[in-house]
C-alpha cells in the first residue's frame, strides 16, 4: 500500500512542479500580456509626447507646439503611420520592462503580505511603495536598451531626411546603437530611466494596490469598477511624479554620440542645468497632456486587463 502511494506521488510530482512554476511565472506573464495590450492602444500618444519633449532644442523647432499641433502636422504630411513609429521597440520594452516590473511587484507584494499576515496585520502602503520602487528600479535597468531604441525610433521621423537613421526594426536600432556608440550607448540615460521608473511604479502600482484595497474595504463597488477607479487615480499620481524624470530621460536617450563628434548633455545634472538655463523650469513639464493621456489610459488598460486575466486564471 505504501509502495502504491509512493508510485502515485512520483507520477504527480512533475505535474505539481509544473504547476508551482506556472504560479511563480503567472504575474510576470500576465504583466507582459496586459502591457502589450495597453501599448498597442497608447503608442501614438507616446510618439507625440516624445516629439514635444524634443522640441526647442534647435532654431528650427518650436517649444510652443501643442500635442494637437504635432498630431495635425504628422497627419497633414500624410504620415499617419509615423504615429506607430517604433512600435516594435514599444513591444520589446513591454516584454522586457513591463513583464519584469509587474511580475516583480506582485511577487514582492505577496511576500510582504505573507509576512504581514504572520504578524496579524494588513500590508502597509509603505511596504507597497517599497515593492513598487524595487520592481521599477530593477525592471527599468534591465529594459533601458529598449527605452533607448524606442526613443530613437520615435524621434527619427522628426529629423531632416539626411539625418535619419531609418531603423528597419527594433533589432536594427539596437545593433546600430551598439555598433556606432558601444554597449554604453544602449544604457544612455539609465539613471533618469531608473528614477523615473521608481517614481512611476510608486505612483502607479503601489497607489493602485492600496486604493483597490481601500475601495474593497469601504465601498460596495464591483471588483471591475474598483479596478477602473483605482487605476485612473494611480495613473494621475504616476504622471505627476514621473514626468520631469521622463523629460530628462528622453533628452539624454535621444542624443547620439555620433552627432558632430560630441553630445549635448554630459550627464543628468548637466542636462537639468542646460534645460533650466535655456528653456526654463516649465520645460520639465512640457508634454504633460500627452504624457498624462498616455500614462493614465495605459494604467487603466494595463491594470484592468491584468486584473481580468488574473481573475480568469484563479478560477481555473
Amino acid at each position: 500500500m505504501v509502495g502504491s502511494n509512493n508510485a502515485h506521488s512520483s507520477l504527480w510530482a512533475p505535474w505539481q512542479h509544473g504547476r508551482n512554476l506556472m504560479i511563480t511565472l503567472r504575474p510576470f506573464l500576465i504583466g507582459g500580456a496586459s502591457g502589450l495590450v495597453a501599448t498597442t492602444v497608447i503608442h501614438p500618444i507616446d510618439v507625440i509626447k516624445v516629439r514635444l519633449q524634443l522640441a526647442g532644442q534647435s532654431s528650427t523647432s518650436s517649444s510652443r507646439s501643442s500635442a494637437f499641433t504635432v498630431a495635425r502636422e504628422i497627419v497633414a504630411k500624410g504620415r499617419f503611420l509615423d504615429l506607430y513609429q517604433g512600435i516594435s521597440a514599444g513591444y520589446l520594452r513591454q516584454i522586457v520592462y513591463g513583464t519584469a516590473r509587474m511580475g516583480l511587484f506582485y511577487t514582492f507584494e505577496d511576500k510582504m503580505k505573507e509576512r504581514a499576515q504572520l504578524q496579524g496585520r494588513d500590508i502597509s502602503f509603505l511596504e507597497r511603495g517599497i515593492a513598487g520602487l524595487l520592481a521599477g528600479g530593477l525592471g527599468s535597468f534591465i529594459g533601458t536598451p529598449t527605452e533607448v531604441a524606442l526613443i530613437r525610433m520615435q524621434s527619427d521621423g522628426a529629423k531632416p531626411l539626411l539625418e535619419r537613421a531609418n531603423y528597419r526594426s527594433v533589432i536594427d536600432a539596437l545593433t546600430t546603437i551598439a555598433r556606432t556608440e558601444g554597449i554604453r550607448g544602449l544604457w544612455s540615460g539609465a539613471t533618469p530611466t531608473v528614477v523615473r521608473a521608481c517614481s512611476t511604479n510608486f505612483g502607479q502600482l503601489a497607489s493602485f494596490s492600496e486604493l483597490k484595497h481601500q475601495l474593497s474595504k469601504h465601498t460596495d463597488l464591483p471588483e471591475f469598477s474598483q479596478s477602473l477607479v483605482a487605476s485612473a487615480i494611480s495613473g494621475t499620481v504616476a504622471a505627476t511624479l514621473s514626468l520631469p524624470f521622463d523629460f530628462v530621460k528622453t533628452r539624454m536617450q535621444w542624443q547620439s554620440r555620433q552627432q558632430g563628434g560630441g553630445i549635448r548633455y554630459n550627464g543628468v545634472l548637466d542636462c537639468i542645468i542646460k534645460v533650466l538655463s535655456t528653456e526654463g523650469p516649465t520645460a520639465f513639464y512640457r508634454g504633460f497632456t500627452p504624457y498624462y493621456l498616455r500614462i493614465a489610459p495605459h494604467a487603466i488598460i494595463m491594470l484592468t486587463v491584468s486584473d481580468l486575466i488574473t481573475g480568469i486564471c484563479l478560477r481555473w
